[in-house]
């Protein structure tokens, strides 16, 4: 059921390909793709059926959802160079802790922290207020959430097993 739920996320995101951003049906997409997100895992843990399938099932659904996205709403907002160059750095730091995760395991190590759970949440929530809150002080706050969980996911990795 989980991965059921894992793979609608899937579905809306590419249905999203397909809609006009900021219309009613890109909301609606977007909105259950999001819900999509916070439900499989409960689901799962619910139902006594979490898996590493469902695991990287999840990981593989969050991805095609972010790059959804960029393709649709890259090309209608303006983002300051400043604000590129923070992402790209948090971008960076991100691959280093995939690397890291695989040099010390011997296999992609994804960390489901509260600080990426509150960056997950903010940066769902992004798009949603693009119509009423700027990006120049939206991005700054998602940004430095963003990078506080980069840093500390990498802190576990390479330190803790608290959460390997």
């Amino acid at each position: 059921m989980a991965n059921l739920i894992t793979g609608i996320r899937i579905l809306c995101s590419l249905a999203l390909l397909f809609c006009p951003v900021f219309s009613c049906a890109f909301y609606a997409l977007y909105v259950t793709a999001g819900l999509s997100d916070m439900v499989d895992g409960a689901v799962a843990r619910k139902t006594g059926t979490v898996s590493q399938f469902g695991s990287k099932f999840d990981t593989v659904a969050d991805f095609v959802l972010v790059v959804v996205c960029m393709i649709k709403l890259l090309p209608v907002i303006h983002i300051p160079t400043w604000l590129i160059v923070w992402i790209i750095v948090i971008a960076v730091i991100k691959v280093i802790n995939l690397i890291s995760g695989y040099v010390m395991r011997k296999e992609l190590v994804v960390l489901h922290t509260t600080m990426n759970k509150v960056t997950g949440i903010l940066l769902f929530l992004l798009p949603l207020t693009l119509t009423v809150i700027d990006l120049k002080f939206s991005g700054p706050v998602v940004s430095a959430v963003a990078t506080f969980a980069a840093i500390q996911e990498g802190h576990y990795i390479r330190t803790s097993s608290r959460y390997l």
